[in-house]
């Protein structure tokens, strides 16, 4: 008799504490659904991009705007790292990545020179040494160039800023 209590108790702890294990299809489901989310995004255009459109279509001549941007800005007062050429960092700045590592600065501004980049190393009063990948006086100009970054090494440099050296 107790055998039998003993196997009925043990069946029912099985099937209580066995039916509670997260199924994996589950969690696949869920992924799928996401990455669907992502991939049937709707596309938005912008002004510009009708600009042209309208412009190709009926042939009329697109007006000019300012540039202006209200892109924020990180302050800091930066200057060239040692053995870093200091007439390369304007006002506006591209950074893509920082680091107190120095031989993971100097790899990372390698890495971007081989792409073509003129990078250069900036190191602020805290001592974080700045990969920079391009400088610019127009703050209009270092946000196309910080985008245009971000576009062609999707989904690297995602977390890409703008630095304004601080005088």
């Amino acid at each position: 008799m107790n055998k039998i209590w003993l196997m009925a108790a043990t069946v029912c702890f099985l099937l209580a504490f066995g039916s509670c294990k997260p199924k994996q299809s589950a969690y696949k489901a869920a992924y799928e659904q996401a990455k669907e989310k992502e991939t049937t995004a709707p596309v938005t255009t912008t002004e510009d991009e009708v600009a042209e459109e309208t412009y190709e279509e009926e042939e009329i001549a697109p007006v000019s705007k300012p540039k202006t941007t209200s892109t924020t800005t990180r302050s800091e007062r930066i200057t060239a790292a040692e053995g870093e050429d200091a007439s390369r960092l304007k006002r506006y700045s591209v950074v893509i990545g920082s680091f107190k590592n120095k031989t993971n600065a100097y790899s990372l501004k390698e890495r971007m020179q081989n792409e073509g980049y003129n990078a250069v190393l900036g190191e602020n009063e805290q001592g974080m040494l700045r990969v920079i990948v391009s400088s610019f006086d127009d703050k209009a100009d270092a946000a196309a160039s910080r985008d245009a970054i971000k576009a062609k090494y999707a989904p690297n440099f995602q977390d890409a800023w703008l630095l304004e050296k601080a005088y």
